[in-house]
């Protein structure tokens, strides 16, 4: 049986990860670190309570002891990196936090890591990988035109960009100083089931379930590339069995969509599962507020590199995926409301 250490397996992309992967592969187990923090919901994992390949494990990426009994206990095949502090409006009122997770969390999980394979019989070591995931931020904001590749210099512009630049830059450095077989995978916005409230697309549908006020920073044309989360999960599989240690893998979905497409999308969709003809199309809730801090204008993800060695393409589409996005919201309001009132 293959094991595998995930952390943040609790969040929105770690429990998709988790919840997927357990269904497709028999032959796996999953020892899931998480703090359980506000994002953190162990409700969304409640249909693994009696699989006995899933370990759940309450701790911190920065307890050393707890890491190094873990990979000592467990002996990981893989390390997939989920734990992460994310939401950039976060990050503005509160820097520190981010840096402590995203940027030391890290580093001890490396260094843990690096501590156990050094260890290992030549087999072993050759075997293992340690695949951290972060976000298409770290690279800044583009033109109307262009995309990110793998060779797009760094320039995060947000307290959480520049957290999670930093942690990529040490898991490179940890392959080419001490030779620890790391890969690091930049992914486009997700969509999907599990999602922490806060961000866009469940707070619009929320928002939108409710005829509340629909929030759009500033002129709502900020472009970003959305993904779908099954279609990111099928992609870091694809480069933790077929990637080349040491090296960076773009994942984007080619879907670049305007906030406010994103935000009329949604509109159109919960008017024809939910009409009400009293209180009209919901497009009309949409309303423009100050846009925050060192917003950036666009994200594109060029993903060629994953497509052509790995063979990995996304197989939903934008309208497909949110369409499912919707739909699972629809079917999951108790999930939902034991998120937000703090019962989950």
């Amino acid at each position: 049986m293959r094991t595998v250490l995930v952390t943040g397996g609790a969040g929105f992309i770690g429990s998709n990860f988790v919840l997927r992967n357990l269904s497709l592969f028999s032959e796996l187990r999953v020892v899931n670190l998480d703090a359980l923090t506000y994002a953190g919901n162990l409700d969304t994992l409640e249909t693994l309570k009696d699989d006995s390949r899933h370990v759940f494990v309450h701790g911190d990426i920065g307890d050393s002891g707890l890491v190094k009994r873990l990979m000592s206990e467990y002996n990981p095949d893989a390390i997939v990196n989920f734990a992460a502090e994310s939401h950039v409006d976060r990050s503005i009122d509160g820097p520190a936090e981010f840096v402590h997770t995203n940027v030391v969390g890290t580093l001890n999980l490396l260094q843990c890591a690096l501590d156990w394979w050094s260890e290992q019989q030549k087999n072993t070591q050759s075997k293992f990988r340690f695949l951290h995931v972060s976000t298409d931020e770290v690279y800044g904001s583009l033109g109307p035109t262009g995309a990110f590749s793998e060779t797009t210099p760094y320039a995060p512009n947000s307290p959480y960009a520049a957290s999670k630049a930093s942690s990529d830059h040490l898991v490179r450095a940890f392959h080419h100083t001490y030779g620890l077989p790391t890969l690091t995978t930049n992914c486009s916005n997700n969509d999907g089931p599990f999602q922490f409230p806060e961000k866009l697309i469940p707070l619009i549908i929320q928002n939108a379930l409710e005829f509340r006020k629909l929030p759009v920073y500033g002129d709502g044309q900020q472009v970003r590339d959305w993904l779908y989360v099954h279609d990111h999960i099928d992609a870091i599989n694809a480069v933790l069995e077929r990637g080349r240690p040491g090296e960076v893998y773009n994942i984007g979905g080619s879907s670049e969509r305007t906030n406010l497409q994103v935000v009329h999308g949604i509109c159109d969709i919960l008017d024809q599962r939910l009409p009400d003809v009293a209180k009209g199309a919901r497009r009309k809730l949409v309303e423009h507020v100050t846009d925050r801090p060192g917003h950036d204008r666009r994200y594109a993800i060029d993903c060629s590199k994953l497509c052509k060695e790995l063979g990995w393409l996304p197989a939903v589409s934008f309208e497909r995926g949110l369409a499912k996005t919707i739909d699972w919201y629809l079917e999951n309001a108790e999930w939902i409301q034991r998120v937000r009132d703090g019962s989950g």
